[in-house]
């Protein structure tokens, strides 16, 4: 087999798909990190429509509605899901609930209403559970991310942006992993270095080694940060000033999103 990043599509189904809708950033960046650790291929979308879309086209085997998406409304998007994806699972989840809208939305399709503050290992206990009862498989330990066209293999360190391979080098597929896991959160260039560089974190500025200053390095390492992001633009096939999938929060950090449309 190629070591070129395949699409999902072309995966053979061996873990369950599950899709995430949900409007809060941390709520979807949080979510997708842990059906990613146990190996769930997982995708994003960020608001209800988008959400139908990706889930007509791509077919998930569980979609997961969350947050302040599944207010009002959910019902309404309970069955149209349910209606467009009559194998699938659908599970809500929400920090509050009356019981009428909670047997609204099971007599439109939900196959279960979760009310936080559950712990994720519940949540998660319950995907299994809803799974189960669909006859859906359980995933092996790989984890598997859709971000719009972006996809990632963590475990195979494989990547693809639009069903093209990604031809990352080791630091940039590190980078690139490190941001997705953490989609809608900004990161900073401290916690890129420690984290994905390894460094150790930051010392009194007052501290010199051999002549040159900590301050001095701080700026040397934050440029190395810089020169990889960029690089890692380019792959993307954007830039700083028009981007994608990497933007700039100015004097903070680096966020990734999934692009709209």
């Amino acid at each position: 087999m190629s070591s070129a990043a395949v699409p999902l599509a072309a995966l053979g189904r061996v873990a369950p798909h599950v899709l995430v809708i949900a409007q809060d950033a941390e709520v979807r960046g949080r979510l997708l990190r842990h059906l990613a650790d146990q190996g769930y291929p997982t995708s994003v979308e960020s608001d209800a429509d988008a959400g139908l879309v990706a889930a007509t086209k791509g077919q998930p085997d569980l979609v997961l509605l969350a947050g302040r998406i599944a207010a009002p409304d959910t019902v309404h998007v309970v069955a149209e899901l349910r209606a467009a994806l009559a194998g699938a699972a659908v599970m809500v989840t929400t920090c509050e609930a009356d019981e009428p809208s909670v047997v609204a939305a099971l007599d439109a399709g939900a196959d279960d209403w979760v009310v936080q503050p559950a712990g994720l290992d519940s949540l998660l206990a319950r995907v299994r559970a809803v799974l189960r009862r669909r006859g859906v498989t359980q995933p092996p330990p790989r984890s598997m991310l859709r971000l719009g066209g972006l996809y990632l293999d963590l475990a195979a360190r494989r990547a693809e942006l639009d069903e093209l391979p990604l031809a990352l080098s080791p630091r940039e597929f590190d980078l690139l992993a490190y941001l997705a896991q953490r989609v809608g959160q900004v990161v900073t260039k401290t916690e890129l270095l420690a984290e994905v560089w390894r460094q150790p974190g930051p010392v009194d500025k007052a501290t010199r080694a051999g002549g040159t200053t900590i301050a001095g390095k701080a700026s040397a390492a934050d440029k190395t940060v810089d020169v990889h992001v960029s690089w890692l633009r380019r792959k993307l096939r954007e830039s700083a000033q028009a981007p994608r999938y990497l933007h700039t929060v100015r004097g903070v950090g680096l966020r990734l999103d999934v692009p709209r449309g």
